[in-house]
């Protein structure tokens, strides 16, 4: 059979797109679901509250820096009363760009317009994290994996006006593709997924590794592949390169910004820190407890991912992100929403939930989504960011 007549065999793209998406159709049903859900539950909660949903999920915190830089570009920055500066080009570049470029096609505001994106990088996140799933355990585990990242209980996070949607999304399908050597589409997405946060450069080791790994058992080295990991990184040594000659900081600059914001590595020092003090009364101590309680939680999965044999490169992704969130100073609220990108941490429990019975794994995530969605509308009419 000629080269020629396997073309004429295989099935149009869009075909082949349809298929897929029909196969992934109950777990992006059973995503829509949760997250409607959520967003029910806000809009209910916002009745006794006099709040308005619509502001809490695109006019809030982090979101508003975005729109000021779709708006009005970067080099905008506020000092705050002890003298610190927070400078807009903390924020990466790609999610005020897309809500720059929906809003000029359509009668979206910038805010609104960084919504969409959001919920459409959502489903597409959920789609990716579907993909891995279904390919390493089967498709019941992919619907599980995408119930169990809906009802996180910052899952809110994903229908907001933020970049963690976009992240995800990225990463999932640049994790993805590099799980199929499919080099230069990971590369692309990986450069993409540099430009929306800085952990980007966690996809980007991820490709790097499984690229040396291959290299290793093939004993070769094809074009794609080393053109795959060129690009990689070129997102976010862009933006950091670009934010340094502009700030006068080089190769520093980016970093100078960031602690500005008080956000810093220094191996969880001040996380660990900031536990000991909730010991200082009995109230807080259970608080305390608790924060000791999910970091042990998310290392054992860590680890559980491990004796799995999950694929390097997700181990690989999935460390540097937990290392990132859980060993950076900063706020530390916001570590939950900083840890939403690991999915992986999810599949074990994906695993062992697809074993159990529908009607048994269909009650614990609807238990999970409807806390998730009560905490999710307590938390975002809360005073403290996500």
């Amino acid at each position: 059979m000629t080269d020629l007549d396997r073309r004429a065999e295989r099935p149009p793209t869009s075909g082949r797109v349809a298929r897929a998406l029909r196969h992934a159709a109950p777990a992006l049903l059973v995503y829509a679901g949760v997250r409607a859900l959520g967003l029910l539950a806000l809009a209910l909660w916002c009745l006794g509250s006099g709040k308005s949903p619509h502001t809490l999920l695109t006019a809030r915190w982090d979101s508003l820096w975005y729109t000021r830089v779709a708006e009005h570009g970067y080099g905008w920055s506020t000092t705050l009363p002890d003298g610190t500066v927070h400078s807009n080009l903390a924020f990466f570049p790609l999610l005020p760009w897309l809500e720059r470029a929906l809003s000029a096609v359509s009668p979206l505001s910038y805010a609104d317009a960084g919504m969409v994106v959001a919920w459409l990088a959502s489903l597409a996140a959920a789609w990716g994290i579907f993909l891995i799933a279904d390919r390493l355990y089967g498709r019941r585990a992919g619907v599980c994996a995408v119930a169990l990242w809906a009802v996180l209980p910052v899952g809110i996070v994903q229908s907001m006006a933020y970049s963690e949607s976009l992240f995800t999304a990225l990463a999932a399908w640049s994790l993805y593709a590099v799980l199929r050597e499919r080099w230069v589409s990971a590369g692309l997405l990986a450069a993409l997924a540099g430009l929306t946060r800085p952990v980007g450069m966690a996809v980007v080791a991820a490709l790097w590794v499984a690229a040396v790994l291959f290299v290793v058992r093939e004993r070769r080295a094809p074009w794609r592949m080393v053109l795959g990991a060129v690009l990689a990184p070129l997102g976010a040594a862009g933006y950091v390169l670009w934010v340094g000659q502009k700030t006068g900081g080089g190769l520093f600059g980016y970093l100078d910004v960031q602690k500005q914001w008080g956000n810093g590595f220094d191996f969880g020092y001040a996380f660990a820190r900031f536990i000991g003090e909730r010991f200082t009364s009995f109230p807080s101590a259970l608080a305390g407890l608790g924060l000791i309680a999910g970091v042990a939680a998310v290392i054992w999965l860590y680890v559980t991912g491990v004796r799995q044999k999950q694929p390097v490169p997700l181990l690989v992704y999935t460390g540097i992100v937990l290392a990132l969130a859980l060993c950076a100073s900063g706020y530390f609220g916001s570590k939950p929403r900083l840890l939403m990108p690991a999915f992986p941490l999810l599949l074990p429990l994906a695993v062992a939930l697809a074993r159990l019975r529908t009607s048994r794994s269909a009650l614990v995530l609807s238990v999970a989504a409807a806390a998730s969605a009560a905490y999710g509308a307590l938390w975002l009419n809360g005073s403290g960011p996500p």
